[in-house]
């Protein structure tokens, strides 16, 4: 059995990782999950948010029963000095929701889980309130569900966004299971010249950070780096 299971809430955020895992599909309470598999890790991406990130961590410790659980993927910079590409392993986790606090083993500065897309606006705001650096939309939710069941929990997260983004506004294409939808997105901003531009420049950071994660979680475990080259040639 894995001994580290991963909660990350898309696949576009893991992909460098796991594109050459064993994918499986499992149900836990009447939901189906995605699962990759490899060695002694296993990787859920259970969606955008603490609903749907709780939920996939919940499958997680039910079928794997990890020894460790981590929440992974992107995050927003709180702090100009955190540029897109940049990890970022904070020492605590701060749900803004219920001001719940996870402090982690080994990192460094603090993490808000902030319950939708942080504007520039809101940014400048919870860094002067939590004294955080970066925000996410789901590690609090790891944390907690990791909290319950008495396991350890870390947190590693990439910039995708620096302090000074302003992000589309994506709430609208988010569905219920914490789904993005892609398509319905991708006609949005085709109708919208003025979008173009900072949709693309959305896109080429999302790239950067994936592929900066996934170079930094495969030095973390050679092994897994290993197997991903051998599968390649």
């Amino acid at each position: 059995m894995p001994k580290i299971a991963i909660v990350a809430a898309l696949e576009l955020e893991v992909s460098g990782l796991i594109r050459h895992w064993h994918r499986i599909k499992r149900e836990h309470q009447g939901r189906n999950f995605i699962f990759f598999e490899q060695d002694e890790v296993v990787v859920v991406c259970g969606g955008i948010g603490v609903a749907a990130a709780r939920r996939a961590a919940e499958a997680a410790i039910a079928l794997y029963h990890p020894g460790v659980l981590e929440s992974v993927g992107f995050a927003g910079a709180l702090h100009a000095a955190l540029c897109v590409g940049d990890i970022f392993s904070p020492a605590a986790v701060i749900d803004a929701g219920d001001a719940s606090r996870t402090d982690v083993e080994g990192g460094k500065g603090m993490l808000i889980t902030f319950p939708t897309v942080a504007s520039t606006e809101q940014k400048v705001k919870l860094a002067e309130a939590y004294g955080a650096q970066a925000v996410d939309m789901e590690a609090a939710a790891v944390a907690a569900a990791a909290r319950a069941h008495g396991i350890p929990f870390s947190a590693t997260k990439v910039i995708s966004d620096g302090l000074h983004f302003e992000m589309p506004k994506l709430a609208s294409f988010i569905d219920p299971e914490g789904q993005f939808r892609t398509l319905r997105f991708a006609v949005h901003v085709a109708l919208r010249p003025w979008l173009w531009h900072r949709v693309a420049q959305l896109a080429a950071n999302s790239n950067k950070a994936e592929r900066m994660l996934a170079e930094h979680l495969k030095a973390l475990r050679p092994h897994l780096s290993d197997v991903t080259e051998a599968k390649t040639n």
